[in-house]
């Protein structure tokens, strides 16, 4: 093989050039993969900043009706809210210092039922000793959240814990507790009547087994998930939902706010 040959067989095995797109892969569709990742980047900072501007606004809002210079936050009509209910994460509900602070807090605007929860029994466990030496259910004094407040609210107000063994399971025991009371009150043989159950039937059955309690008209979820953690379903026919963020970062104004936004809204019944 001569030297030009040589040369000419070389020059065929050279590798491709840097500069060079892979062939596989046109200009066009390198360009294209860099404009949609600039544009990623663009919506990704935008959503950011809105969510951080939204935060500042938030936490403002909630500093100006703590100070009292929103007017309109200043007087709450709690007519409406017969029974407050308030589901905690079960890993948040270990604090019992923000607890007592929120109910410190809610004994204070007013608030007189208050029915705390969480799907562990980790409320259970905190509060029930102490309202088991409150009388006639007023477990604000007991709860240790009235030496803290110069309001006289706190006297009057009625706690209930519950957890996830109130629901799935309390509904199976007031089912039983049912069909006991049919097998045993009923007639015998073939002239048994078909049973009737009508929803006074169920609810007492539901207080009977310790699983019953008032509807809450507005229910307050701290934690990362947005839905009631299994709160009985059967207490929240005509409840108003709203999620509050994690109880750590809870805040007085947000609470007065939920409450507010609670009295104006307007809810149809039916007939």
């Amino acid at each position: 093989m001569d030297s030009k040959a040589m040369e000419v067989f070389v020059a065929s095995q050279a590798p491709i050039s840097l500069n060079q797109a892979p062939p596989h892969m046109s200009r066009p569709s390198i360009i294209l993969k860099l404009i949609l990742g600039l544009l990623w980047g663009i919506i990704h900072l935008a959503i950011s900043l809105f969510n951080l501007w939204s935060l500042l606004i938030y936490n403002l809002e909630c500093y100006l009706i703590s100070s009292g210079l929103l007017r309109k936050y200043r007087y709450l009509n709690l007519d409406r809210l017969k029974s407050l209910a308030i589901v905690v994460d079960s890993k948040e509900a270990k604090n019992t210092v923000k607890i007592r602070q929120l109910l410190c807090w809610l004994s204070t605007m007013g608030v007189k039922y208050i029915c705390l929860y969480d799907i562990e029994g980790v409320l259970k466990k905190s509060f029930e000793p102490a309202m088991k030496g409150s009388r006639d259910g007023k477990a604000g004094e007991y709860l240790g959240i009235g030496a803290s407040i110069s309001h006289s609210s706190h006297k009057d107000l009625v706690v209930e814990c519950i957890s996830g063994s109130d629901g799935k399971e309390g509904i199976a025991k007031a089912a039983n507790l049912l069909c006991s009371t049919y097998l045993n009150g009923g007639t015998h043989g073939n002239g048994k009547r078909e049973p009737a159950f009508t929803e006074a039937d169920m609810a007492s059955s539901l207080k009977a087994v310790g699983c019953g309690g008032p509807e809450p008209d507005l229910l307050l979820m701290y934690g990362p998930a947005r839905c009631h953690l299994g709160f009985p379903a059967w207490r929240l026919r005509y409840t108003e939902i709203m999620h509050m963020g994690p109880l750590k970062s809870m805040k007085y104004g947000a609470i007065v706010k939920a409450l507010y936004n609670f009295s104006k809204k307007y809810q149809n019944y039916g007939k």
